[in-house]
């Protein structure tokens, strides 16, 4: 069994009934990505990060957001030493493989700012001196719904397009449930993974997932959703060029977590929803009388797929 298989079936065993929400979090691990969670308290977000993490031999750090965290608490800041007489740098927990950036949206705006150079650059600037993150980077954030919560502040536009995906983690089945009672009921907060994979993985599936093949009539499948969103009645600001190449790389994320060297239709499909839910805007109307899943919905089945790829 290849290390990456033997990754998903050890977090699939210790996360429960989260297959997908796995592959998609692999995918933004070996594409370089992030990745949003979302749910109401007590869905498993904070244990399916950690757990995630902790299969990983790198580093990993949790910041729990709160309205009081400063973006130096997130960056790190230099001081100046009065003994030594020089100025010393403190880094901050963005300085990990992979951070958990807890309740992310309980954070003000210019905290949750201080992440967008982090995750976007790979590198941070603390009093002019650009400093660079560690290899492989990834955020995994966490929120709960901001409709429904006080004291939260909604991720700006600038800020959600930064993750690869957003995952909106659904309660899990009866069955599912009583699998999580029985687990976890004599040790709740424990994370059940072994640390399976190290950061040359990591850079080995980074550059072989570079080898995925990437038909034409993929491409132009790709394009044709993207503009297709852009002329949806109900669609304010339609998906980017960035969500267009982020679509392509998470499908062939998906492709080769499946073992294939080649893009199919389906693969594409599959990463829609995740991948531009959070991207997609609405206008007033759109959003009174339709959820993004559903324009989404509309939107890839307004476009043919191509049928017939072959590899060459």
């Amino acid at each position: 069994m290849s290390k990456l298989n033997q990754l998903k079936e050890s977090l699939n065993k210790a996360i429960v009934g989260r297959e997908k929400e796995v592959d998609f979090m692999l995918i933004a691990l070996i594409q370089g990505g992030h990745v949003l969670l979302e749910s109401v308290p007590g869905s498993g977000k904070t244990m399916m990060a950690k757990s995630f993490a902790h299969a990983f031999k790198g580093s990993f750090k949790r910041l729990q957001f709160t309205p009081d965290v400063l973006p130096s608490d997130v960056t790190g800041i230099s001081y100046f030493d009065p003994k030594t007489q020089e100025f010393i740098m403190r880094p901050g927990p963005v300085f990990t493989n992979i951070l958990l950036a807890d309740e992310i949206n309980r954070a003000t705006p210019r905290t949750q700012s201080s992440l967008l150079e982090s995750m976007e650059e790979k590198q941070v600037t603390i009093d002019g001196e650009t400093i660079i993150l560690p290899e492989p980077f990834m955020v995994i954030a966490t929120q709960n719904p901001v409709e429904s919560q006080q004291g939260t502040f909604s991720l700006p536009a600038a800020q959600l397009d930064r993750f690869l995906f957003r995952l909106e983690i659904n309660y899990p089945s009866f069955e599912e449930e009583r699998r999580i009672l029985r687990d976890f009921s004599k040790a709740p907060g424990e994370v059940r993974t072994s640390s399976i994979i190290d950061i040359d993985d990591v850079i080995v599936w980074r550059r072989e997932v570079k080898k995925v093949n990437v038909h034409h009539d993929i491409e132009t499948y790709i394009l044709q959703i993207i503009h297709a969103s852009r002329q949806h009645p109900y669609v304010e600001l339609g998906l980017s060029s960035r969500a267009a190449l982020a679509l392509l790389h998470a499908a062939q994320g998906h492709a080769y977590i499946n073992g294939r060297s080649f893009i199919t239709p389906d693969d594409v499909k599959l990463m829609v929803s995740p991948l531009a839910s959070h991207r997609l805007m609405l206008t007033a109307e759109g959003m009174l009388i339709h959820e993004t899943s559903d324009i989404l919905r509309e939107i890839v089945e307004s476009v043919q797929a191509p049928v017939e790829v072959t590899t060459r």
